[in-house]
């Protein structure tokens, strides 16, 4: 399989952060809700009170006894004995990252920015997502998608998750990201709230739990930083090259260059197939009212050809 680099340049305010890893080769109108969070959180090391919440999380039947066994895993898919990732912020906590909007960079091309959602569509037509100036919400008329598409890129969203929880498990403030139409990375309302850990937030769903929950609360914007190297395949549709994906949840890294195993299945084992080099980036109507702002993304071009 063929080597290639995946480059990522991540901005927060006032800390720049390089990545270099090497990877195998009609419309409605809605008004912003005037609540907000004054809480602060920050980072804080495990306490005793924290294992035993992940300890409790850990007992709670959460995933399935019955899917297959993940290749070079000891664990299944949806596997609800799997360690849960730790939970590193917390309610008592006095400082938290700040997650203001960012201006998207000078090359990015911008999915969403409040003025509009037509660089989407539905499976129908338009996109039919409720939207205004500051977010835009999924509201039950099924998944979007962009209206073009891409292969290796830098994505950039931002979500939240509603702040009046409903639900649990898989059933709370479930959304998604598909990378390609097939490639996701779960969102879900995931401040304690056990769930299969491969189906928590920030996870390559189905294959990769997050390595900690960087989850805020609900009712928090939080982001998603991501980089993700398209498969590749040669003239006859044989697999060359995996897709591999980096991820920052709220600016601490989840997902490592890790390689995914083919597109997103439930409940079973995926396999890949030939597909074209571009498709389009998906966003996921799970049912529950999540929002969207500051969506942009960066095509990733090779510098070492002409």
């Amino acid at each position: 399989m063929e080597n290639r680099n995946c480059l990522f340049r991540k901005i927060v305010p006032c800390v720049l952060l390089l990545l270099i890893a090497s990877c195998q080769g009609g419309e409605s109108v809605l008004s912003d809700p005037a609540s907000t969070h004054s809480s602060q959180l920050r980072a804080t090391s495990s306490n005793a009170a924290d294992s035993a919440r992940v300890t409790a999380a850990a007992k709670v039947n959460v995933g399935y006894t019955d899917t297959p066994i993940l290749p070079g895993s000891t664990f299944r898919v949806h596997d609800g004995e799997r360690p849960q990732p730790l939970m590193i912020y917390k309610e008592n906590s006095a400082l938290r990252p700040s997650m203001i909007s960012e201006q998207a960079p000078s090359d990015a091309i911008v999915l969403f920015n409040g003025i509009d959602i037509d660089s989407w569509a539905s499976s129908e037509g338009p996109a039919r997502w409720k939207y205004n100036s500051q977010f835009m919400e999924v509201n039950g008329t099924g998944d979007i998608r962009t209206k073009r598409g891409f292969g290796d890129v830098q994505l950039h969203l931002e979500f939240r998750t509603p702040e009046n929880v409903v639900g649990n498990s898989q059933g709370r403030g479930n959304s998604g990201v598909f990378l390609m139409d097939r490639y996701e990375v779960q969102i879900l309302d995931s401040w304690h709230n056990p769930t299969y850990p491969d189906g928590q937030a920030a996870a390559i769903y189905g294959q990769h739990p997050p390595i900690v929950n960087a989850s805020f609360p609900p009712g928090s914007w939080q982001t998603y930083d991501i980089v993700f190297i398209a498969p590749k395949f040669n003239e006859g549709g044989l697999l060359l090259s995996p897709a591999c994906a980096t991820v920052f949840h709220n600016g601490v890294l989840v997902q490592n260059n890790v390689i995914l195993l083919g597109p997103t299945r439930h409940r079973s084992l995926p396999e890949y197939q030939e597909h074209a080099d571009e498709a389009p980036i998906r966003l996921q109507d799970h049912g529950n009212p999540v929002q969207f702002r500051n969506i942009w993304v960066r095509e990733l071009k090779s510098t070492n050809s002409k």
